[in-house]
Order: C-alpha cells, then sequence, then structure tokens
C-alpha cells in the first residue's frame, strides 16, 4: 500500500508542478535535475525513518535539500512554489499512510559548491515545534489554533470570522480536548460538514475538509 500511495501523492505532485516548467522556463527544465526527483526523495526518507511512538508511526518533518549550485539557480524563479509543494505532498503522504508528524513540516533548500550538477541530497529530521494546527481557507489563508477555544462564524466577536450569509453568526468551535482538537457545531442553521458528512461533535485530524455554510476550510494538525 505504501508504495501505491507514494506513486499516486508522486504523480499528483509531478502534475501540479507541469504549469511552473511550462512557457519560459521549459528549456531549463527539459533536462537535468527535476523537481519530482526531491519529492520521490523525501518520500522514501519518510519511509526510511519511521518509529512507532506513544500516539502512532512517527516520520520526519524537516527536511533539508541541499542542491548544487547551478540546479539551486535552475530552480530559483519555481522555488518558493516547489517548498510549498513539497510540505503539501509530504503531508498528503502522511496522510495516506495514517502517519504523524512530531511538529511542523518544514524544507530547506541550501547550495554545495562541491556538488555536480544533477547530484542532490535530501535529509529528514524529527523535530518537536513549529507552527501551531490551523485552519486553511481556499486562497491559502491560514488561522492558527494553539490551547485555546477557537469560535467560527458571522459575528464580529468570533475569532475567526467568515463573511459568508449561509454561516451562522456562532457556527463552530474548535475546542482542545487532552491533546485533541474537536469541532462543536453552536447549533448552526445550516449546519456542519466534515468530509462530507454531516457532524456535532468531531474528532479533527490532519487533512479533515470541513464545510461551514459554503465555505471550506482545512484543518491541517501542525
Amino acid at each position: 500500500m505504501g508504495t501505491l500511495n507514494a506513486a499516486m501523492g508522486l504523480q499528483k505532485f509531478e502534475q501540479r508542478l507541469e504549469h511552473l516548467v511550462e512557457g519560459v522556463f521549459a528549456k531549463a527544465f527539459r533536462s537535468g535535475l527535476q523537481p519530482v526527483e526531491l519529492g520521490r526523495r523525501m518520500v522514501r526518507e519518510m519511509d526510511l525513518h519511521r518509529t512507532i511512538g506513544v500516539r502512532g508511526t512517527l516520520v520526519p518533518n524537516r527536511f533539508t535539500v541541499t542542491l548544487s549550485p547551478a540546479d539551486r539557480e535552475r530552480f530559483r524563479p519555481i522555488e518558493h512554489t516547489l517548498v510549498a509543494e513539497l510540505i503539501d505532498t509530504a503531508r498528503q503522504y502522511a496522510r495516506e499512510e495514517g502517519t504523524r508528524f512530531p511538529g511542523a513540516v518544514s524544507v530547506e533548500l541550501s547550495t554545495d559548491e562541491r556538488l555536480a550538477p544533477g547530484a542532490f541530497r535530501l535529509e529528514g529530521v524529527m523535530a518537536e515545534g513549529g507552527a501551531a494546527a490551523g485552519l486553511v481557507l481556499a486562497d491559502g489563508s491560514r488561522f492558527d489554533v494553539g490551547d485555546k477555544p477557537v469560535t467560527i462564524g458571522r459575528a464580529a466577536d468570533c475569532d475567526m470570522v467568515l463573511s459568508d450569509p449561509t454561516v451562522s453568526k456562532h457556527h463552530v468551535e474548535v475546542r482542545p480536548r487532552g491533546s485533541d482538537l474537536v469541532l462543536i457545531d453552536l447549533g448552526s442553521t445550516n449546519g456542519t460538514r466534515v468530509n462530507n458528512v454531516g457532524v456535532r461533535d468531531h474528532l479533527l485530524t490532519d487533512g479533515d475538509e470541513i464545510r461551514v455554510g459554503a465555505t471550506v476550510l482545512r484543518f491541517e494538525a501542525v
């Protein structure tokens, strides 16, 4: 199953990057080191360093990619998006495999003058801490969730205010429950759905899609 999930995740990763290497960048990416090679190595690093923890299987969450000067320069025009896509691929693979990260996922690119074009190193380690759990809107904006309840709704006194007429004034709340976070519907008019299922009280897990009214949020555990 792991091999199949990895292949599917990397295929999506490659498809999302296709538009980046078209047009003015097409010539630069016609040969040499390809972005998807970094994704393949990252997934392999996650598999090689799985560790059984108290709350499940942990995988590396802090990755360093070391490139040759020539490849770093080739990747520079797409560097920001490449890092974001690598992080998203790691999250997706961990979700599909049922593994967890000990902290926030990060990818850092560095350069080593001793590396020849096409050669690279990718190292992954487990590191606690980093960004808190968060709720991500369709436009990519993120609202971090900490150890205090977060109210979501249309009213101005909500912690996360949504300008959506189909959302109730006080629609849902995200509350800590031990070391977990739960989503509580506050008697909203139009209800709350998680992964297309109506809920009143739901234990949140990484990647959950939350629909409040017409607004869709994605929950990221770290």
